[in-house]
């Protein structure tokens, strides 16, 4: 089963997860410090809150979670053979998961990302050393999404410079 993501940026976490609990008739997957989820099966919806102070009530990425790497793998060769410019994320941690995924940008500038999860995993994004990595070979892009608190926490995300600078002003790693 396909499902869309919906990830919001919330000034306040607690609050969120309580009126998303009272809207969606249902508790949050997943919890942990700054980020919560909620895997609806009718419609079938992943709403993920970031706790990002100043950015709330915006949108912070937007996906398709998949069943399978396959797809995910899919998805890559399709999109590329559109003439989308993707930027692949194979065996990453993010959101307190390991995934496979494929980000692409929107004409206004929106980030999508196709993605299926792997594993859970107790941190929120990659290591300082992969996320440099990362930058060096990635021309720029940021190798996980996420808020750039959960970023500065782990000392990992925003690998180059300019995404450097989104973690003291409180910006979007993920542009």
């Amino acid at each position: 089963m396909s499902r869309i993501q919906l990830a919001l940026n919330v000034d306040d976490l607690d609050q969120a997860v309580a009126f998303y609990s009272t809207l969606l008739n249902t508790a949050p997957t997943k919890r942990k410090p700054g980020y919560a989820n909620f895997a609806i099966a009718e419609p079938p919806l992943k709403l993920v809150l970031l706790e990002n102070p100043g950015q709330g009530g915006s949108i912070n990425h937007l996906g398709v979670e998949v069943d399978a790497s396959d797809q995910v793998h899919a998805e890559i060769a399709r999109l590329s053979e559109a003439g989308l410019f993707t930027e692949e994320q194979i065996a990453t941690t993010c959101c307190f998961a390991t995934q496979d995924k494929v980000w692409v940008t929107a004409p206004d500038a929106e980030r999508w990302e196709v993605y299926t999860v792997l594993a859970d995993s107790e941190t929120f994004g990659v290591t300082p050393e992969i996320a440099l990595a990362d930058a060096a070979h990635k021309d720029d892009q940021a190798p996980c999404c996420g808020t750039a608190q959960q970023a500065a926490a782990e000392g990992a995300c925003c690998g180059s410079d300019a995404k450097a600078d989104a973690l003291t002003s409180g910006a979007n790693c993920c542009g």
